[in-house]
């Protein structure tokens, strides 16, 4: 394959990826990783580094249009991404300790658990209309939103707040070292511990994703890890693609974007495992 030829590939699957990434909340790593280290045999710290990149754009790309929207939970978003961003910064750290194989095992036992936590709740769409959590109440954190599909306002209520920062700084940790935006946490997080919306849960990730990514895109940066090449066309790729997929969301029932969720995160994990194990 020419450098042409890679750079066109590379750019065309990168717009799926930001569509998905956007959809789902996941941030177009969670395709990027896996289409660099398994299709392109690109050495899985240069894939995180492209990755980290993407996310942001995929972050930029899908955001603005959330918020305007009034989709995404802006007060919810910025007082958990104080977890994710501390973890962040400890993940970025931890990558030139940690081995190849046992980052592509992770990464696959991470997104196994986020299918299963999310599959589990496929019947929980109803939102809560009580919250007692203190937290939640002192800073305002509960919310409404137009849905689309069903044309009516959903008001709802958040609970697990701590709980929710705890897996925050998990997924801000994960983001670091596998380069997926951490939406394969702050989704299960925010849709099973605090009990939000699936498409808040979705949007508000979009909206928090570049945050994380852009605290540890400069640790990679300064070791080198993020090479022009691929970021390039990885990064134009994501952001079309997540321009795309913001005006989806809002129009597809909640229970079709948990459900391809699910799939890809299914998908994924079973490649990355078996990249891990059987090398």
């Amino acid at each position: 394959m020419t450098p042409l030829d890679f750079v066109i590939s590379l750019a065309l699957i990168s717009v799926a990826a930001g569509v998905l990434g956007s959809l789902i909340g996941l941030g177009g790593g969670v395709v990027i990783v896996p289409v660099l280290t398994l299709l392109y045999h690109v050495d899985i710290r240069l894939a995180i580094g492209a990755s980290i990149v993407s996310v942001i754009a995929t972050s930029s790309g899908a955001a603005a249009a959330y918020v305007r929207e009034r989709m995404t939970n802006l007060r919810a978003g910025m007082f958990l991404e104080i977890a994710t961003t501390t973890g962040a910064v400890s993940g970025a750290y931890l990558t030139t300790l940690l081995p190849t194989r046992f980052l592509f095992v992770f990464f696959g036992v991470v997104l196994a658990y986020s299918s299963f936590a999310t599959f589990r709740r496929r019947h929980a769409d109803a939102p809560l209309t009580v919250s007692h959590d203190r937290l939640a109440n002192y800073f305002n954190l509960h919310g409404s939103y137009y849905d689309q599909a069903e044309q009516r306002e959903i008001s709802y209520k958040v609970v697990g707040t701590k709980p929710g920062l705890a897996l925050m700084y998990v997924a801000g940790l994960v983001s670091a070292l596998l380069g997926i935006g951490s939406g394969a946490l702050k989704v299960p997080a925010m849709d099973s511990a605090m009990h939000l919306p699936m498409k808040v849960s979705s949007a508000t990730s979009n909206f928090m994703i570049g945050v994380t990514a852009a605290a540890s895109a400069g640790v990679y940066f300064a070791r080198g890890q993020i090479d022009p090449i691929i970021a390039a066309p990885v990064a134009a790729g994501v952001l079309l693609g997540a321009t795309v997929g913001a005006r989806v969301l809002g129009r597809v029932a909640s229970k079709t974007v948990r459900l391809v969720f699910v799939v890809v995160l299914v998908v994924i994990s079973l490649e990355m495992l078996q990249k891990g194990i059987f090398p």
